[in-house]
């Protein structure tokens, strides 16, 4: 089994449950874990015998552009659609960052991991 990893993607997005955070937006970090079978890839050295990350980045950009509540709900949607979209990948660990989030506090930021096996 191999990983590949995303780290600290920067997105900016209008996630949460606060009307103003649908408006005003704020700073997030993706950070991204796949697993699988990359020996094809190994030998190979073929783009289409692994798992490519650029896909993995564009699913993630994809899914943070989608208003979400609740950034469980947007990890989920990044799992699912990596599911669908890389057919190699066998195990997925996402985490959404919010950086700097509006919750009367000095936080770094807020975040939420997900992990699922296909």
């Amino acid at each position: 089994m191999s990983t590949i990893r995303l780290k600290n993607i920067k997105i900016y997005a209008f996630h949460g449950c606060l009307l103003e955070e649908g408006q005003i937006g704020s700073d997030y970090l993706v950070n991204l874990s796949v697993r699988g079978n990359l020996n094809k890839a190994i030998k190979s050295d073929e783009l289409k015998d692994t798992i490519d990350y650029v896909v993995l980045q564009k699913i993630v950009v994809e899914e943070m552009e989608i208003r979400s509540k609740l950034l469980e709900h947007v990890g989920q949607r990044i799992i699912d659609r990596i599911f669908i979209k890389a057919p190699l990948v066998n195990y997925v660990k996402v985490t959404v960052a919010k950086v700097n989030p509006p919750i009367g506090g000095d936080v770094a930021e807020v975040s939420v991991t997900l992990s699922a096996k296909r």
